[in-house]
């Protein structure tokens, strides 16, 4: 479990789990995998499934801390015009997009953001629903479900609510990750697909996080998933997940290691990204694998301050 001796009514070292791209690969052992692992607060980067309303309902019933941003799957058959044609449920009688927001609730951080005054920090979401890359796509969706037509205001948005919390320290969560992140195709945002390499990231992520630090808010860390940790192009090597900023402050965390859960000769396994955070500063990065049990089947140290 956490170590819940207190300073100041904030846990010593707070424990955050990160829940990558699910999937609809969410049941209820993971709420009991969560308590078994000492979770405080649990972040959710999205695409819960091609607008899996069931698994939304699932984790919005999460009874913890927590905060969530939607992806691109979570709009697929709304956002663009070809997921429109293949849409498999009338669109004149549900609005499954809605549906989704409306369980989340506040929790659902997209250009929004969610205080924790228990844990002296805010959750920020970046931009909902994106698919990454420096076009600004599927402008129809955005300006009706957000009035925001150009990463300009884009950028505005997601630095307007992060400075208008009372919160000094804050968490960003996007679906993509920012751009400034390498460009290379095994990079936290690089594009693995042909034509190979470019870095895939939000751009008004990274501009907006750079105006969040300059407005004297400290960004400890930045979590998202979308781009996968298993490459198109090989087999060889996984994408790599930690980027840490120059001045060492902000660590970046793509947490989607896909499938999140998987069957194996011992049984069923599932992932979860934990950060420890103590103070303003993330201290530690694992990525564990646990079985049916509960126990650590695997436990992988990503990064160490």
């Amino acid at each position: 479990m956490s170590d819940l001796r207190e300073t100041h009514d904030r846990p010593q070292t707070l424990t955050i789990a990160v829940i990558g791209d699910v999937h609809d690969l969410w049941d209820d052992a993971d709420a009991i995998a969560l308590d078994r692992l000492g979770v405080d607060l649990a972040l959710f980067v999205g695409d819960f499934g091609n607008e899996s309303v069931p698994v939304v309902r699932q984790i919005a019933q999460l009874d913890r801390p927590k905060a969530a941003i939607l992806g691109n799957h979570d709009a697929w058959y709304t956002a663009t015009d070809w997921g429109r044609k293949k849409c498999p449920y009338d669109r004149q009688q549900e609005n499954r997009v809605q549906q989704q927001l409306d369980l989340l609730g506040d929790a659902h951080v997209g250009y929004g953001a969610l205080d924790f005054p228990q844990f002296e920090l805010a959750v920020v979401g970046g931009r909902p629903f994106s698919w990454g890359g420096s076009k600004w796509h599927n402008a129809q969706f955005y300006r009706q479900w957000y009035d925001v037509t150009n990463f300009e205001e884009s950028v505005d948005r997601i630095v307007s609510t992060a400075t208008a919390t009372d919160q000094n320290t804050l968490i960003l969560l996007g679906h993509t990750g920012p751009t400034g992140l390498g460009a290379l195709a095994e990079d936290p945002c690089g594009k693995d697909w042909e034509p190979r390499g470019g870095d895939y990231g939000d751009p008004d992520l990274e501009a907006a996080i750079d105006r969040i630090r300059q407005s004297g808010k400290t960004v400890p860390l930045v979590a998202f998933g979308h781009m996968h940790h298993q490459l198109r192009h090989t087999k060889t090597q996984l994408r790599r997940c930690i980027h840490v900023s120059p001045d060492g402050e902000t660590v970046y965390l793509n947490a989607a290691r896909t499938p999140r859960i998987v069957s194996t000769p011992t049984g069923t396994h599932r992932n979860f990204s934990l950060v420890s955070l103590q103070g303003c500063q993330v201290s530690q990065i694992k990525l564990v694998w646990i079985d049916e049990n509960y126990r650590i089947v695997e436990n992988t140290t990503l990064y160490n301050r």
